[in-house]
């Protein structure tokens, strides 16, 4: 099992450049289903859950190629409606097929989802929106089955936003007869970067972006050639590297705009941000302030980014408070961070986060994707040696990125 090895007091400098959005990708990679020919998808990361949904695909009877950032998906022939447990378990975005498989083949039979450990997170939303639209939909051994001649479309209200249940029904109803309205839909970048793909194939989406989405069903879509948008969460674990190592760090290939949440209280705790175009420049050169955060559906702040900025109040000069309003289950990287000296009680689902002068190095475990990008955070600012183990989880949603971490000054490599 591979591990990162990190010696800590090091300032970053230099610059670095995001790569495409996973979150983005896994959808997108989907959506191909719900055409016939050969989908060019581009600025793809290369990543283990891309490689995992390509896997998914291959089993479908869809041609899968990857080479650097660019991704073929060829959708001739599809020969099963079948994502099996052995992969759907190690991730979650396999739920992702249900709802183009059912549209373009009429069934499907998906496996109950996996991936990371950090609650709930059920499909009940999904099957709901479907059954709406005219799906027979059963359970067993672990396994839902859903079958419609031809889904109609039809009014679903979210109880919660739901970014997976939206971009289901999304390409769902795109070939669907007849219009689908979403109420309380996800506002994600992420949404809005599928639903331009998908318009970019021939659907009738508008709204993506908003809480109400309007998807009037069309016959036929044509392959993808599209370039996926910049990863706002590797973006923004950048910037918090910037300031928990009182580096200076110019980052390249961002969207700003997708991502003033975290800016805005990143500010607060003390970093000097200027952002042009596709740039972002990132200085920290004094103290950290306190700064209370609450996880929110987009455009609030981002349950993927709370990890990162736990690390970062854990060296601040005061008290921060960190509620968790997404996942339930989300705390479990405090247990590693207190290892390494960090002073974080957990009472329900928030945080008291006082900080100290300075981290100390540890062996440490990731215990999921976000949590394990946290560990490495702190490993950069302690002093000493920090050793993270199960970087399976990290490699599942950043490229490279000791790779990227060393040129700006890091000490860090990866062991067996």
């Amino acid at each position: 099992m591979q591990k990162i090895e990190i010696e800590g007091g090091a300032r970053l400098k230099g610059e670095v450049f995001i790569s495409g959005a996973k979150n983005a990708a896994l959808p997108i990679m989907a959506a191909s289903i719900l055409a016939s020919g050969a989908n060019r998808i581009t600025n793809t990361p290369q990543l283990k859950d891309i490689s995992t949904m390509g896997e998914l695909l291959s089993r479908l009877g869809i041609g899968f190629e990857s080479s650097g950032d660019e991704v073929i998906l060829k959708t001739d022939s599809i020969s099963s409606v079948e994502a099996k447990y052995d992969l759907v378990k190690t991730m979650r975005a396999s739920v992702l097929v249900l709802g183009p498989l059912l549209a373009k083949m009429g069934k499907a039979v998906i496996s109950l989802p996996g991936g990371c450990a950090i609650g709930a997170r059920p499909i009940n939303l999904h099957v709901m929106g479907l059954q709406k639209m005219g799906a027979e939909i059963s359970l067993s051994e672990g396994y839902v089955k859903v079958s419609a001649k031809r889904l109609k479309g039809a009014d679903i209200h979210f109880d919660v936003p739901t970014v997976t249940g939206t971009e289901n029904i999304m390409m769902a109803a795109a070939i669907a007869d007849g219009v689908t309205v979403i109420e309380n839909a996800a506002c994600e970048p992420e949404v809005v970067d599928l639903a331009n793909a998908l318009i970019s194939m021939g659907a009738e989406i508008q709204g993506a972006g908003t809480g109400v989405i309007k998807i009037k069903g069309v016959k036929l879509l044509k392959p993808l050639d599209y370039k996926i948008i910049p990863d706002r969460i590797e973006a923004g674990t950048f910037m918090a590297a910037a300031g928990i190592t009182r580096g200076s760090l110019v980052i390249r290939g961002c969207n700003p705009a997708h991502m003033e949440s975290v800016t805005d209280k990143l500010r607060q705790a003390g970093l000097q941000i200027e952002q042009k175009d596709d740039v972002l420049k990132v200085k920290c050169s004094g103290k950290l302030n306190p700064v209370d955060i609450k996880t929110m559906p987009y455009p609030g702040f981002p349950t993927d980014m709370q990890a990162q900025f736990m690390a970062l109040m854990a060296v601040s000069e005061g008290t921060s408070l960190i509620s968790e309003h997404i996942f339930e289950n989300r705390f479990m990287h405090v247990a590693e961070m207190k290892r390494m000296g960090a002073d974080i009680q957990v009472e329900g689902s928030t945080a008291t986060v006082r900080g100290v002068r300075s981290l100390n190095g540890a062996p440490v475990m990731a215990t999921d994707l976000r949590a394990s990008a946290s560990l490495i955070l702190a490993g950069l600012a302690a002093k000493g040696k920090t050793v993270v183990d199960r970087v399976y989880h990290l490699d599942r949603g950043y490229e490279k990125i000791e790779k990227k971490l060393k040129p700006l000054g890091a000490k860090i490599r990866r062991i067996k």
